[in-house]
């Protein structure tokens, strides 16, 4: 129900999901009188309804959606989650309210105190994973080292990779640079044995393929990605552009086009939408609170992979050897 759209963008992209994947059942909770006139007609026998009364504002503060919004869709999608009746949340709603009743609801893994948004971002090489990417603005250094345990459990889990590259993100690469913060993570990190920690990496290194896993705060984390969207957006716009000044140019832009195609793929943000919030005893994806239906179709895909993958118990096993 949340999110800048609400559901003219979830609703014809869960028909749209479910066509495309027989296997999958969907529920759309909140208000079935604006959420049934936007499902296509006979509804689907795969798709159901589940009738919330209330919403979570974008601007409810964490504590207060956790207190007074127990009747809302968000609630009640992470709370379907914690009594098994649904495999995974997706929300396109507020951020820190679904951090605190995934934290609430679902409860964190042993020896990690607070979730962590991550996802995967396009590398040289393939990807890497980077969190946080907005769930916690102030981080302490114990907190970064747990994001390390937690990227590289992932990393480990879904990419079998045998020992991920573990980098912290930094002003620079010398020891002696970054945040009191940044160098006893750093030192944390490398006191544990079965971290492959590589050291610091700086912003522009996050795309080389040097790491596997790329760990922040939230605040650092959100500004990187977003600047980096923002970034693909202008470049794919004026590639466009340039290629539409002249009849040459037109001609040069028709021979190039598998390739510009090729490149507007991957720089395309929405291919990426859906943000797991590592840490939790359960699956919650985090879509883009202004995700289309394409975009809110690739949270949903998320979702449903990290279910096929069992990556909360992947995570788990992985973390109670690592700690």
């Amino acid at each position: 129900m949340s999110g800048d759209l609400g559901p003219r963008v979830a609703v014809p992209a869960v028909s749209s999901f479910a066509e495309q994947n027989p296997d999958t059942e969907l529920l759309l909770i909140g208000d079935p009188s604006r959420i049934e006139p936007l499902l296509p007609a006979p509804k689907p026998a795969r798709i159901r309804v589940v009738a919330t009364d209330s919403v979570v504002e974008m601007t409810d503060k964490p504590s207060f959606a956790l207190r007074k919004r127990k009747d809302s869709s968000m609630y009640r999608a992470v709370q379907l989650v914690a009594e098994g009746q649904a495999d995974a949340c997706i929300s396109a709603g507020n951020t820190g309210a679904l951090m605190a009743m995934g934290h609430y609801l679902l409860h964190m893994h042993p020896g990690i105190d607070r979730p962590a948004i991550a996802t995967a971002i396009p590398t040289q090489t393939g990807h890497c994973y980077m969190l946080d990417l907005g769930a916690n603005v102030d981080c302490s250094a114990e907190h970064l080292f747990q994001f390390a345990l937690m990227g590289s459990a992932l990393s480990e889990a879904v990419d079998q990779h045998g020992q991920p590259r573990v980098a912290l993100l930094n002003v620079g690469e010398e020891e002696i640079k970054g945040s009191e913060q940044v160098k006893l993570a750093s030192r944390l990190i490398r006191e544990h044995s079965s971290l492959n920690y590589i050291g610091y990496i700086e912003g522009n290194d996050i795309y080389s393929g040097k790491a596997d896993v790329v760990v922040c705060d939230g605040f650092v984390g959100n500004v990187a990605l977003k600047s980096s969207e923002g970034l693909a957006r202008f470049i794919t716009r004026e590639l466009l552009q340039s290629f539409n000044t002249g009849w040459y140019q037109r001609l040069v832009g028709l021979l190039a086009r598998p390739l510009l195609e090729r490149l507007k793929r991957q720089l395309d943000p929405s291919r990426r939408n859906g943000a797991s919030l590592l840490g939790l005893q359960g699956i919650v994806v985090k879509s883009h609170g202004s995700a289309n239906q394409e975009c809110f179709g690739h949270a949903i895909a998320q979702a449903r992979a990290e279910v096929i993958r069992d990556v909360p118990g992947l995570i788990n096993e992985k973390l109670s050897r690592m700690l």
